[in-house]
């Protein structure tokens, strides 16, 4: 068992900054934001996606990170392709509610090609 997937069973979550990550992933992606001193908030906001008869939110969808500079919430997705499809039906959802809201996904392929490029990771480490 790799050390982040013990801390993800422990509950533990990827620190950087004082912010607590939930996943590798996103803990890089603050680093290379903030190496080119690009504003970001992590999951600042959350958007019912859906609710019961009742009007109680059943299900809501939280971007990993908001770019004040840019107006946009970013998306990182590195899991499995199941739980990518699960993703991409909420985002499309939350599209058609907030057509206002800009939001960009990052794919598992985007993102480590993305870590490669500045050498966070190399072709023959990218997991």
């Amino acid at each position: 068992m790799s050390s982040a997937d013990l801390k993800k069973k422990n509950g533990l979550r990827e620190k950087y900054n004082e912010v607590k990550f939930a996943h590798p992933s996103e803990r890089e992606c603050a680093k290379i934001l903030d190496f080119y001193q690009i504003q970001w908030q992590y999951e600042p906001t959350t958007f019912p996606i859906e609710w019961d008869k009742k009007g109680n939110v059943i299900q809501s969808f939280a971007p990993d990170f908001f770019l004040p500079e840019q107006n946009l919430f970013i998306e990182l997705t590195t899991m499995s392709q199941r739980l990518v499809t699960k993703k991409n039906r909420k985002i499309r959802r939350l599209r058609e509610l907030y057509p206002h809201v800009n939001i960009k996904i990052f794919y598992q392929r985007d993102f480590k090609n993305l870590l490669i490029k500045y050498g966070i990771r190399s072709k023959n480490n990218s997991q």
